[in-house]
């Protein structure tokens, strides 16, 4: 990739922080990859299009570092779960075959699965070698009439956010208008329901969440063509150009794709969060807003009425359980303040959340939700979070999985709330989950064992203890 492509990537118009040097965009600083590279950001973000074939180019190790490391769902395909790479060795990079063990890799590929499409990931290596990535994706195109799509994102460009950006900018480039929506069945069509077609950008159905949503989205006549790219496939990627509107859904991952779209095709969207119960109903609400139609408004709030009276009366029995509940919230983007909203919403003090990939829009966010009690965390070594839990006397740590460790050591409380946990959180029903687990996790009686004095401990110190002597009769 052109360093002129790299900069107008990370000169984002519609991200109004591109250019603060703490942006999770901004050029790359020396460690500033730690927490993801490029090729690590562009791979997740477009792994959850399940009926395609991703190959990585480059040493083994970029795919088994990066294999599987996002716990996204499938209703259907399954062939995004197997790990494929051109395993390039020292051997290959001195003789000159990158290219051709791609090309080969890409034969294989299409030969054993059959997939709707081919993407390939580019690594360091072949960057720095030179391998054109493009010239063997559009050769392989030509020869096996399979579109064979080129994400050219070496680690070293830059980080993760850099990483979801390139993704999008290949969707734009070579996949995104490439077709038309299928129209919609007879069976689907509803008297008196005109249908609109809407995108979901950067919604990627960790643990299947978006399962909990998904029945709202048809029940109020919103079809969707396309969740770049949870539970996605290839064509419907293709026909994003024709929805009436578009949610960014993860704070600024996929921003170029919705900004493109509305520039190219007049496609308008809005961001938002399906996590908490008010941030859930305001995304109906923008949808209906966007769309324009005075009968969608109403059956929204229709909608919005009933699911908030449900789930609040679900919600109750639980929420005397964790009402007053001190929380340590540890996580980035959309989620350092959309779950500050939902955990507020059950009655629970968030003491301090984690800023260190947040936006300053996130954090703005985040000043409106906890006013003079805000307090940012940007620094996630096990050592900080340890003693921010000790100083603001959180009773749980909510992080990602690599904090799970720190928190068990410590003894406190903990759930993954990032991208490996195993239970969905969006959408009302998401909520109730949340307080069951949160419930689950702070209730446990193995906390109550754990901190108590080992039964030896006890022991030795009632051996150490010296007896008291009676009193003398002389």
């Amino acid at each position: 990739m052109k360093t002129a492509e790299i900069t107008e990537l990370l000169n984002e118009p519609a991200c109004t922080h591109n250019r603060t040097e703490k942006s999770g965009c901004a050029r790359t600083r020396p460690g500033a990859t730690a927490g993801g590279c490029s090729f690590d950001g562009a791979q997740i973000a477009l792994l959850p299009i399940a009926d395609v074939a991703h190959i990585v180019h480059g040493p083994i190790a970029c795919a088994g570092a990066s294999w599987d490391n996002r716990g996204a769902r499938s209703s259907g395909p399954t062939l995004y779960r197997i790990g494929m790479t051109t395993d390039l060795t020292e051997q290959d990079v001195i003789m000159g075959r990158g290219e051709k063990r791609l090309f080969l890799a890409i034969k294989q590929a299409i030969d054993d699965y059959a997939p709707k499409a081919v993407f390939v990931y580019a690594t360091c290596v072949p960057a720095l070698i030179g391998d054109d990535l493009e010239a063997v994706a559009r050769a392989a195109s030509e020869r096996w009439g399979v579109p064979v799509v080129p994400v050219d994102c070496a680690g070293f460009y830059g980080t993760k956010n850099l990483g979801n950006r390139i993704a999008g900018e290949a969707m734009f480039k070579y996949v995104i208008g490439r077709r038309e929506p299928e129209p919609l069945p007879a069976a689907a069509l509803r008297p008196g329901i005109r249908v609109h077609d809407v995108n979901l950008i950067g919604e990627y159905n960790i643990a299947g969440e978006f399962w909990y949503v998904a029945p709202l989205f048809d029940e109020l006549g919103l079809r969707i063509l396309c969740t770049l790219s949870g539970d996605a496939r290839f064509h419907e990627v293709q026909t994003m150009h024709r929805a009436q509107a578009s949610m960014v859904v993860c704070a600024k991952a996929l921003l170029n794709v919705a900004r493109k779209l509305e520039a190219d095709f007049g496609v308008p969207f809005f961001e938002g969060s399906f996590y908490g119960v008010s941030d859930t109903s305001q995304a109906f609400r923008d949808f209906a807003r966007l769309l324009g139609d005075a009968d969608l408004a109403a059956r929204t709030e229709a909608m919005i009425t009933r699911e908030e009276a449900r789930i609040r009366a679900a919600l109750e029995p639980w929420r005397a359980r964790l009402a007053g509940k001190r929380v340590l919230l540890y996580t980035g983007g959309v989620k350092s303040w959309s779950v500050v909203s939902a955990l507020q919403d059950l009655g629970m003090t968030v003491v301090a959340t984690g800023t260190n990939k947040s936006t300053e829009e996130d954090k703005a966010r985040i000043r409106e939700l906890m006013g003079d009690a805000t307090r940012m965390i940007t620094d996630g070594s096990p050592k900080a979070l340890l003693q921010a839990c000790k100083d603001y006397r959180a009773d749980i740590l909510i992080a990602g999985g690599r904090n799970l460790y720190t928190a068990l050591k410590a003894r406190i409380p903990f759930l993954d709330i990032n991208q490996e946990r195993e239970f969905g959180y969006a959408g009302y029903d998401g909520m109730l989950e949340l307080v069951r687990q949160l419930a689950l996790t702070l209730e446990s009686p193995v906390w109550r064992k754990v901190r108590a004095p080992a039964p030896w401990a006890a022991q030795q110190a009632a051996d150490e203890t010296p007896p008291v002597r009676g009193g003398s009769d002389g």
